[in-house]
């Protein structure tokens, strides 16, 4: 008998092991070229420290997203921009060439799953200097190209700004304005449906509505809803939740901070817990119940001014391991 087993056979035993879940929350750290994943349990330990993929820079890449183990990542250097599919857990990943469209489309990008096919989906969306939404960019890992979507386009522009767009509910969402009188704004949550490839839209607290669209930025809430921080000019952090998704009654305050001692919020953990960046870069996590502190002071997990990402979860995988080139064996 052959001790030889093709590689499509090694393939598909490889998808049917079963593979271990590491983190709900991720800490990616980049002061000096280094990367870790940090277990959001009790101590908050350090998991793995990662090796950036060779096809970009860390430093000139922006994380999009995470799901199923699946990162997606926009790297832009100069002339060059694209997107990288990258699964640290076997370090395997794919370049996406960016779509061509004008310099003077605003665009933003928002990375998900579509359960219906079971797809990985990336879309761009944007609009032009005169408010003119452009037809949205929408990739398909499982069709590996891109496509023009026809969807009827909010009557909103948005801050191309916000850079992480939550995944929740099969849709990503981001803060959407219009202009009163140039003076005031409305506020909208905007979604665009990775499955139904439409956009909708969710109304924010009455006093979120009016303020500058600059100071609201959405995150994750738990596995199926959405939060909004705002960021006032007179340094106090106010973070918002929607306790039932889609229902705008269940929007509710729950935290606010001072900036001056709390630079900023990142996101949630598992548990409810808020996880905070001090002064100094050092990272607490916030108990909203009791709202009592915790400080994570071991060794690597501290803020920089060079970051790749935050927070976000994190599950090991094998997607891409039939699909993509060595992480490490082809540079820039």
């Amino acid at each position: 008998m052959s001790d030889y087993i093709p590689v499509e056979v090694i393939v598909e035993i490889m998808k049917r092991l079963p593979v271990k879940s590491l983190l709900r929350c991720s800490y990616w750290e980049m002061g000096k070229k280094d990367y870790f994943l940090h277990y959001d349990n009790d101590g908050f330990e350090e998991f793995k420290q990662l090796q950036f993929p060779a096809l970009c820079r860390a430093s000139d890449s922006l994380l999009l997203g995470s799901f199923n183990g699946l990162v997606c990542l926009h790297f832009r250097k100069g002339d060059v921009s694209k997107f990288i599919l990258w699964n640290p857990s076997i370090q395997k990943c794919i370049s996406l060439p960016r779509p061509r469209f004008s310099d003077d489309v605003h665009i933003n990008f928002g990375f998900g799953f579509d359960s219906i096919t079971n797809d990985y989906k990336l879309v761009i969306i944007g609009f032009e200097e005169d408010g003119a939404w452009i037809k949205p960019f929408l990739f398909s890992l499982n069709q590996n190209c891109w496509k023009r979507v026809n969807a009827i386009p909010p009557n909103y522009a948005f801050d191309p700004a916000e850079i992480s767009l939550p995944f929740v509910n099969g849709a990503v969402h981001w803060i959407g304005y219009q202009k009163r009188n140039n003076v005031r704004s409305t506020n909208v949550i905007l979604g665009f449906d990775l499955s139904a490839e439409e956009f909708f839209e969710i109304s924010l607290p009455e006093s979120l509505i009016g303020l500058g669209p600059m100071d609201l930025s959405t995150m994750k809430y738990g596995e199926s809803s959405i939060a909004v921080l705002k960021r006032d000019p007179g340094n106090v952090h106010e973070l918002w939740v929607m306790k039932e998704y889609g229902v705008v009654g269940s929007w509710t305050k729950v935290l606010k901070l001072n900036r001056r001692w709390f630079p900023d919020i990142l996101g949630f953990r598992k548990n409810g817990e808020v996880l905070v960046q001090l002064d100094y870069g050092k990272l607490a996590s916030l108990d909203l119940n009791c709202q009592q502190m915790e400080l994570h002071g071991v060794k690597g997990v501290e803020v920089t001014t060079n970051l790749i990402s935050l927070e976000c979860s994190y599950v090991e995988s094998l997607l891409l391991l039939d699909k993509a080139i060595d992480a490490h064996s082809v540079s820039l």
